[in-house]
């Protein structure tokens, strides 16, 4: 069994949002074989799907766009980090407690408490210390991840299990915290440091983790989403997508990032370009992951001038020439290259990085994922560079009207110079947008609402973080659809005409229309992929 294209339908009675020029007035629309073959008026397309034995669906008067893709998305990884309990807005450590000591008692008496979403400002006054939660997970080891997929939290218990003695020394920037007493505090950074315990985790049955990526990819699809980029791929991850399909059960497009580590050698990098090729009807690998630096909230992103608690001077990488090598080579070898960049300085040095590449005919654009802090010299970089930003401001959702919040405390003035996807925009530098899931909400909807009022959305009076950096419905819309297509080097989707994908949004009202508040809820009618309905309620 595989994912097939099937023969086709007609929608009519639609509002049509094309991301073209052509086919002004179009109502209905006629997919065959996964492409979208007619554009016209109701009474033309029907007449075209009755001479071609086609059903003819009524949209009812609902919108339809290309489909939406999320250009940084982290599904397989979101599967394994979201099994415990969600830790996502407590705002004491009182309450992170009880949260624990609740779901730690549903769980077996052998079982090791997980959670996720952990947000760093509770921590404060205590210090980032596992120990804190000893008593909530009833003395089993315990396991968390940061919301930024940055840092974990482990107990005494969690390192003993996972054979962490002593905090080793990594080669890239990562850390096992150490108090005064060279005590480690159960603090993880980055995530050489943090997967020495959750490698440990027992693992899912195989079936089981296919499944739940299975069921991963249909969630998605509910709220819109007929692909994305996923920027943590590895061997296993292509291995289930693969079977997926195999399988019939695939709901989605994607491009797989393999993500390279810094203790990655020649060898491994060699094994990686080998494999470049690999691919199936809805899914393709070929492209890299890469990290820079880190991010603000621990220090380790890199900045121009150190942060509040004097960090942010050191990349990722011990030696930066590695870097650069390891870049020419997969640029080399025909790679598509995503650069994890949230510093200013780690943006502008992976500009440099990028400028020294030679020319590749009919290949696409390397891109810097985040951009989160860009200094006006860094504006100036990207101008002209023909990188792709791919950026997520609904990363803002962190922060405090007040400044109160850790990110930005560490940054001080520079806070206003944070998520400038507008003046990215305004330097002719392609945007795409996504959510960085599970650090963010995997719905285009709320990322859509961020970018467009960089407010949360449906809440009055919510601060609103440098209003003239909002985009508008349009341009998010496009940020969702036809800019990831053609920063991809595709040149049959993001746009609805004749021979384009049948890679579809059906929303309840036009996305492009409603306002930010309103977006953040309108409702997704139906999602069609390969000329497939994923999700339908239509």
């Amino acid at each position: 069994m595989t994912n097939t294209p099937e023969p086709g339908f007609a929608l009519t009675g639609a509002r049509l949002i094309t991301n073209t020029e052509l086919h002004e007035g179009a109502t209905a629309l006629l997919v065959e074989r996964g492409r979208v073959t007619a554009l016209g008026s109701d009474i033309e397309i029907s007449a075209l799907a009755a001479a071609a034995g086609l059903p003819v669906r009524n949209a009812a008067g609902r919108t339809i766009t290309p489909g939406l893709f999320d250009s940084h998305t982290h599904p397989h990884w979101a599967v394994e980090v979201t099994r415990g309990v969600d830790l996502g807005g407590l705002g004491s450590i009182d309450e992170l407690q009880q949260a624990v000591a609740d779901y730690a008692a549903t769980l077996p008496a052998d079982a090791w408490v997980l959670a996720w979403n952990l947000e760093f400002e509770p921590f404060e006054e205590t210090g980032v210390l596992g120990s804190l939660f000893d008593e909530a997970a009833g003395g089993r080891p315990f396991a968390a991840m940061f919301y930024d997929l940055h840092s974990g939290l482990a107990n005494a218990a969690a390192l003993a299990a996972a054979g962490v003695t002593a905090p080793p020394v990594f080669d890239d920037l990562s850390e096992v915290v150490t108090d005064a007493a060279g005590e480690m505090t159960g603090e993880l950074r980055e995530p050489s440091a943090y997967q020495l315990v959750f490698d440990r985790v027992p693992a899912r049955s195989h079936d089981d983790e296919r499944d739940a990526l299975r069921d991963m990819f249909r969630t998605l699809a509910a709220v819109g989403l007929t692909g994305g980029a996923i920027m943590d791929g590895k061997q296993h991850t292509v291995d289930l997508i693969e079977e997926l399909e195999a399988r019939g059960e695939l709901d989605h497009r994607l491009v797989v990032h393999h993500w390279h580590a810094v203790s990655d050698d020649d060898t491994a990098v060699a094994r990686v370009i080998a494999q470049k090729d690999r691919a199936g009807a809805l899914w393709q690998t070929g492209a890299i992951k890469l990290f820079s630096d880190g991010v603000i909230d621990t220090g380790t992103a890199w900045l121009h001038q150190p942060d509040s608690c004097g960090d942010g001077r050191s990349a990722f990488w011990p030696d930066w020439n590695r870097y650069r090598e390891v870049v020419r080579a997969y640029h080399d070898a025909g790679m598509l290259i995503a650069t994890h960049a949230v510093g200013d300085f780690a943006v502008n040095q992976v500009l440099a990085a990028y400028a020294e590449l030679p020319g590749r005919d009919a290949l696409p654009a390397h891109s810097i994922e985040h951009l989160e802090v860009l200094s006006d010299a860094d504006l100036e970089a990207l101008r002209g560079s023909g990188v792709t930003a791919s950026m997520q401001p609904l990363h803002m959702q962190w922060r405090a009207g007040d400044e109160s919040d850790n990110w930005a405390q560490r940054l001080g003035d520079r806070a206003a110079t944070g998520y400038r996807v507008r003046d990215v925009l305004a330097s002719g530098t392609r945007v795409t947008l996504g959510s960085d899931w599970p650090v963010a909400h995997y719905d285009p909807r709320i990322g859509m609402a961020w970018a467009r009022g960089r407010s949360t959305p449906g809440v009055v009076g919510a601060p609103v973080f440098e209003p003239e950096q909002q985009l508008t419905g349009e341009e998010a819309l496009l940020a969702y659809t036809r800019w990831p297509a053609e920063a991809r080097g595709y040149t049959d989707r993001g746009f609805i005409a004749p021979g384009a994908l049948a890679d579809l949004t059906i929303w309840d009202a036009d996305p492009v229309a409603a306002s930010p508040d309103e977006l953040a809820t309108l409702g997704v009618a139906a999602t069609v992929v390969d000329g497939r309905f994923v999700h339908d309620r239509l």
